[in-house]
């Protein structure tokens, strides 16, 4: 199967084409192939799709085979992958997800290929319940959460899969030791992903993320637009105003409003190849 090694800011996986047919069993494949001394190396593996619904279908699968609802950082590949394969025309396109059918507009570079894309990620989900988490109420903002002894204050907000949002500084963590602990705590049914956030200036933010089912990753679309979400929530950052999320990749810009979260990045290629599956 050929196969395209791309990444949004960092956040990498391993991308095919199955305009024509997917494979049986894409979660082994993402096992064995995200492995990056005996695979190819990613973050996981995404698949390009037909739809019936849209100009295409996004699959993605995280490095523990598990399937995902969305990826922000993904679907900005992918929709660079439709236009520049030939599947998709002009410079706006609509993606099929598990968490609903999401608009792209692309910037093209002097090749005519895409560089940069804005996707409208949709309304961000507050209520506790439906994050999902056994924690009630309309929206959990700044909510005392026990992790392993500890309080941590978190805003929960789903942009088509789980975030838990600690306002802490990053890099005074074990990002691997609580990472792990918030992904398996009981109150995340679905487990969920945790973004540790430092306000750094006007509408700039500096993360790093836990992905479930990836651990630490060098970016998170979804965590970027979540971060930005519930920094607008607790005061820190403006509605409507245009917000930098700093992460170990790259940056990305998000724009939030009670209608939609527009989340603008890159989207690049790295190689392509050929593996024997």
């Amino acid at each position: 199967m050929k196969f395209y090694k791309m990444h949004g800011i960092g956040n990498d996986y391993i991308y095919f084409d199955c305009m024509n047919g997917e494979p049986e069993n894409p979660a082994e494949l993402a096992i064995k192939l995200s492995d990056r001394h005996f695979g190819i190396g990613g973050d996981g593996v995404i698949l390009l799709c037909r739809s019936e619904i849209a100009d295409c279908r996004m699959r993605m699968f995280n490095a523990d085979g598990s399937e995902g609802k969305m990826c922000g950082n993904g679907i900005r590949c992918v929709g660079k992958l439709a236009h520049d394969l030939g599947y998709v025309k002009g410079t706006d396109c609509t993606i099929e997800t598990l968490s609903g059918v999401k608009k792209l507009s692309f910037r093209l570079g002097r090749d005519g290929t895409v560089s940069e894309a804005e996707v409208d990620m949709g309304r961000a989900v507050l209520d506790g319940k439906l994050i999902p988490s056994l924690i009630d109420g309309d929206k959990v903002v700044d909510y005392p959460l026990e992790v392993d002894g500890e309080i941590y204050k978190v805003t929960l907000v789903s942009m088509g899969n789980p975030h838990c949002v600690v306002f802490s500084d990053p890099d005074e963590l074990d990002l691997c030791a609580v990472g792990r602990k918030f992904e398996t705590h009981k109150v995340f049914p679905d487990r969920v992903n945790t973004e540790f956030v430092k306000v750094i200036g006007r509408n700039k933010l500096k993360m790093r993320v836990w992905e479930r089912g990836s651990g630490e990753t060098f970016a998170c679309g979804t965590g970027a637009c979540a971060a930005a979400v519930a920094a607008v929530l607790n005061g820190f950052c403006g509605k409507g105003e245009e917000i930098t999320v700093q992460l170990l990749g790259g940056e990305l810009k998000i724009v939030c409003s009670d209608e939609r979260v527009l989340m603008t990045g890159g989207a690049t290629l790295v190689f392509t190849g050929e593996i024997e599956i």
